[in-house]
């Protein structure tokens, strides 16, 4: 394959103020440029007491400027936005963000802010006090209302002893969303502000003996990036979350964990109630065995009896079931269907039965095979809808597909 040309590559710019997170803009750096972005770094004049300009000029192969005097032939102050993709500010104190929303433009970071035409993001963090303070909630309004996307923070450990919400997002997360809005700008719209939504992630779990299980392949990434993205737009997000592989917690989203499919079925049964969207994401076991042996079985005992299955329950045909008999009060259901094609039935036409035979209202179809769906960083497949509708979903990011669920749901809800 043929390395990108430094000019084909996205250009990010990644804004860092002066806040005790600012070490964990270097993830982000690193982050970005092994994923093939052109990133230049503009910290501010506090950003730089607590990372050096070195460091940032290593991981990012380009000079570190924190004011507009420099390299004034070439305008920096202006030409960095104008030329831009995104923009990212990582973390975004207080301060940052308070100096944004007037317009301020007193160094390089502010005034790249003012001349970016592309989408920004902003990561916040702060201490709890200052997250929830009046002003802080006006400027972040302000930032929103000019199409800026102010992430909602973590809860966690502060600085000191404090803990509360306010924490950097994990690099991770804020890479991920960074992503989206370079592949879908509009990905993130506050349209789900008021909402309550519940999903479900992962691979449940059914144990045969203290060491074995029969599972699937999940990674949960999925499920995940539904929660995050949701999370994001504005809603009130619970995870319900089984078995996953070295996924970050999403910010601002409540989880619930679970492990096998009784347990994933009692979680969402409880869970949902009241919710204006319900995502069955996750990847539920379709058979447990029968009996669970209280002793690992051995190699050296004798040839084992044939293990015998039972059904898991179907915990999306009950949830259905359970809205119809008025024991569960829930707007919109959405259902998952990870299916493989035959000699006679298609991918999509597997799709389109299962969404009858369901009773859901939009049911998501992925094509399994090799490195697609499962344990994997991207997707693709269908949206189907009860009213007949049917929307490709191109190969891309599982935050691109989960942007496009959402769409539909908060279309429904909101009549659309």
């Amino acid at each position: 394959m043929t390395p990108q040309r430094p000019e084909d590559r996205p250009r990010v710019v990644l804004g860092v103020s002066g806040g005790i997170a600012a070490y964990k803009a270097c993830e982000v750096l690193r982050r970005l440029t092994e994923s093939g972005h052109s990133v230049r770094v503009v910290p501010t004049e506090s950003a730089l007491r607590f990372v050096g300009a070195a460091t940032f000029e290593a991981l990012s192969g380009q000079p570190v400027t924190t004011g507009v005097f420099t390299d004034v032939e070439q305008v920096p102050h202006v030409r960095l936005g104008q030329e831009a993709d995104l923009v990212v500010v990582a973390p975004a104190t207080a301060d940052l963000m308070a100096r944004a929303a007037h317009g301020q433009a007193d160094d390089l970071l502010t005034s790249t802010l003012l001349t970016a035409r592309c989408p920004v993001l902003m990561a916040p963090a702060m201490h709890t006090e200052m997250w929830e303070h009046p002003a802080t909630r006006d400027n972040v309004a302000t930032l929103r209302g000019h199409g800026v996307t102010v992430a909602e923070p973590d809860s966690g450990r502060l600085t000191g002893a404090d803990t509360g919400k306010g924490r950097l997002p994990d690099p991770a997360e804020i890479t991920d969303i960074a992503r989206l809005l370079l592949a879908a700008p509009g990905a993130l719209p506050r349209d789900l502000e008021g909402r309550r939504v519940v999903v479900s992630a992962g691979g449940t779990r059914e144990p045969l003996d203290p060491v074995r299980y029969l599972g699937n392949r999940s990674s949960g990434r999925q499920g995940y990036a539904l929660a995050r993205v949701a999370a994001q737009r504005g809603a009130q997000v619970t995870l319900v979350t089984a078995h996953t592989v070295d996924l970050v917690d999403p910010a601002g989203v409540r989880v619930v964990r679970v492990g096998t499919a009784d347990e994933l079925r009692t979680a969402m049964l409880a869970e949902s109630d009241g919710a204006d969207a319900v995502v069955m994401a996750a990847a539920v076991a379709d058979f447990r065995p029968v009996e669970h042996t209280e002793h690992k079985i051995k190699k050296s005992d004798r040839d084992p009896d044939p293990v015998a299955l039972t059904r898991n329950p179907d915990v999306l045909a009950e949830l259905v079931e359970a809205r119809a008999d008025g024991k569960l009060d829930a707007a919109l259901l959405v259902g998952f269907a990870a299916e493989t094609g035959d000699a006679d039935t298609t991918v999509l036409d597997h799709g389109r039965a299962k969404l009858a035979r369901k009773g859901c209202e939009l049911l998501v179809v992925n094509a399994v095979g090799e490195g697609q769906a499962f344990e994997v960083e991207d997707n693709a497949g269908w949206l189907l809808g009860v009213d007949g509708t049917e929307q490709p979903i191109p190969y891309g990011a599982k935050a691109v597909l989960a942007s496009t669920l959402w769409d539909a749901v908060s279309g429904q809800l909101n009549g659309k």
